[in-house]
């Protein structure tokens, strides 16, 4: 909990990254596949556990959408609450993904986890919060769970970012290249087959698997340099491929679309 506090307290701008040009594919695309979702569903309600500050559960209560926000870090609860006006239909309180023990079962329409196993480093972490968000779901409600991928972190920070000594200094690189993680590197990797596994354990299937941000953090740069036009056919080309099978993998953020039995 140490790690995480002083990760959001003090070094990242999660936000920021969210509202930059190349954030805002991953934003964007999060939200056209909420909006799917939630497409005939009479007046729904939506759960975020690991709401962060906000950026996605005050978007939606503002849409009018009936929201409660769940946040582990104090400051980031401060900062979503300091964005309502009193008006939303949003409630926010402080929780952990891992026990939701004071929200009822069958009681939301859809439970998103876009931020909690970014930083759960251990397997039955991981079923245990996607047990807990599917517990509180509806029959036949949707189930949100948002992965940092292996692959990406492996070219973009090993390699062309130069850390690859430092991470082969510190036993991080296992031998078939996943690189391990433990709550001081605050983010665990997974690849396709893991998240896959998890969901074997769980009474949900799988509606998609989507490529949030597919080929856009490789060239963050480029994406943050175009104009308005150009930016838009970047938008139409990474929606028309984001459910690439093939390319999921190599996406740094992947959003699972799982249905509960």
């Amino acid at each position: 909990m140490s790690y995480l506090e002083d990760f959001y307290n003090s070094l990242c701008d999660e936000e920021g990254r969210l509202l930059s040009r190349h954030g805002q594919v991953e934003y964007l695309t999060t939200m056209k596949y909420i909006h799917e979702c939630l497409e005939g569903i009479t007046d729904p309600s939506i759960l975020e556990v690991g709401a962060g500050t906000g950026r996605y559960s005050v978007a939606l209560a503002r849409e009018d959408y009936r929201v409660t926000a769940v946040e582990l870090v104090a400051r980031n609860l401060e900062i979503l609450r300091s964005k309502l006006d009193g008006t939303e239909p949003i409630r926010a309180m402080q929780g952990n993904a891992l026990d939701l023990s004071f929200l009822p079962d069958n009681a939301f329409d859809m439970t998103m986890l876009l931020g909690p196993l970014y930083h759960l480093y251990t397997r039955e972490d991981k079923i245990r919060a996607l047990s807990e968000a599917v517990r509180v779901t509806k029959p036949g409600g949707y189930i949100l769970a948002a992965y940092c991928m292996n692959e990406p972190t492996v070219i973009n920070y090993a390699f062309r970012s130069k850390h690859l000594q430092d991470l082969l200094d510190r036993n991080m690189i296992l031998p078939d290249w996943h690189l391990g993680s433990d709550p001081a590197e605050v983010f665990d990797l997974i690849r396709t087959e893991e998240i896959a596994s998890l969901n074997a354990e769980i009474p949900a299937e799988r509606v998609k698997l989507i490529a949030a941000d597919g080929a856009t953090n490789y060239h963050r740069e480029m994406i943050d340099e175009m104009d308005d036009e150009t930016f838009g056919k970047w938008l139409e080309y990474h929606f028309s491929i984001c459910e690439r099978q093939d390319l999921i993998g190599a996406s740094h953020h992947t959003l699972d679309i799982l249905r509960k039995n």
